[in-house]
């Protein structure tokens, strides 16, 4: 059964191992760190990664995805590749459309957690809402900046969906999908506007329900 136990923001945050070291302490090893990808953008997948990493071998410089550059980002994720335990699942289109975004990114952790080579007895998630695990989970506001398992699946996630979607660029160009990764930019608009939605665009989000339903339209 899943236990939560929240655990509040604090006024500054570091990445650290503190969170893993006092679940290990319980006796909880292995533990795993979980982000996600791709909540916000009106086309694509959501990612989530999970990642077990060892005490004595954790990267120097794993931080929240969004303040790395992208090439700090890509040298941390091939590091993380060679020295921690990876899973990534995923949620495609048509289930964010059908269970809503953030029901599907709990099904897209429950699905990173699943596909990882050792199975966790705690996970460490980003954020106040608890997927559905066969472990213990505990909730960390802000935890990509607080604690480095979290801050490295962000990592993963965030690399893995952005090279994801430079590849969905070339299947469905026009859009700058290789630049603004599916988010709701002035090209991603305009180009909708021009082109139309296609099959990766998010059709429960409102600005492309709002195209959908224009008299012009179809």
């Amino acid at each position: 059964m899943t236990r939560l136990v929240a655990v509040m923001a604090k006024p500054r945050f570091e990445a650290d191992y503190a969170h893993e070291a006092a679940a290990v302490a319980l006796g909880l090893a292995p533990v795993c760190g979980i982000d996600e990808a791709g909540r916000g953008p009106w086309a694509g997948p959501v990612v989530a990664a999970a990642v077990i990493l060892r005490p004595d071998n954790i990267p120097h410089g794993l931080a929240d995805s969004k303040t790395l550059s992208r090439q700090h980002r890509e040298a941390l994720f091939d590091r993380l590749r060679e020295v921690a335990v990876i899973g990534v699942g995923r949620a495609e289109v048509v289930e964010i459309d059908r269970l809503n975004i953030l029901a599907a990114t709990m099904l897209a952790m429950a699905r990173a957690v699943a596909d990882l080579a050792t199975a966790p007895r705690h996970a460490l998630v980003d954020g106040n809402h608890p997927p559905d695990l066969p472990c213990r989970v505990e909730c960390l506001v802000k935890g990509d900046a607080r604690c480095v398992s979290i801050a490295a699946a962000s990592i993963v996630a965030k690399v893995t969906r952005d090279r994801e979607m430079v590849a969905l660029a070339g299947r469905f160009p026009g859009f700058g999908w290789e630049r603004n990764a599916g988010y709701g930019t002035a090209e991603h608009r305009e180009a909708l506007t021009r082109l139309g939605p296609n099959e990766m665009h998010r059709r429960s989000y409102a600005p492309i329900r709002k195209l959908l339903d224009s008299p012009l339209s179809g």
